[in-house]
């Protein structure tokens, strides 16, 4: 049932990411980085999204290989292991300028600590059995 949630939440994450560009402003924000630069955000935005696409489609679709046979454990470790990686970035590798005293942005700052902790902690758990 956890895995199926997850795989339901990574999902529409990884949908959302079609929008960061807009969002974000990247147009104007990035018009004066090179033009490597500015691509390699689309790019590596890109495949982010399909690794967190892909981990979704697997959760709602192998929930019971994952759990259940000894690479499917090996599998979810190693997806505890990237979002407890996402967790200490989330933690650890953002300015607390972005979020602090601004309501809208703690909001989203604490809530994505608590999904990424989520994720880490069933993911590992799994992969730890």
């Amino acid at each position: 049932m956890q895995l199926n949630l997850i795989g339901f939440f990574l999902v529409v994450l990884a949908l959302l990411h079609g929008a960061f560009a807009r969002y974000f402003n990247w147009r104007v924000e990035f018009a004066p980085v090179s033009l490597i630069n500015r691509q390699m955000m689309y790019v590596h935005t890109f495949f982010i999204a399909l690794v967190v696409l892909l981990m979704g489609v697997l959760c709602l679709t192998s929930a019971t290989e994952l759990v259940g046979t000894l690479l499917g454990r090996r599998v979810a470790l190693g997806c505890g292991m990237f979002w407890l990686a996402r967790l200490l970035i989330q933690l650890f590798g953002y300015s607390s300028e972005l979020w602090r005293g601004k309501r809208f942005e703690t909001i989203v700052h604490v809530v994505f600590i608590g999904f990424w902790s989520y994720l880490s902690y069933v993911f590992l758990a799994i992969g730890l059995l």
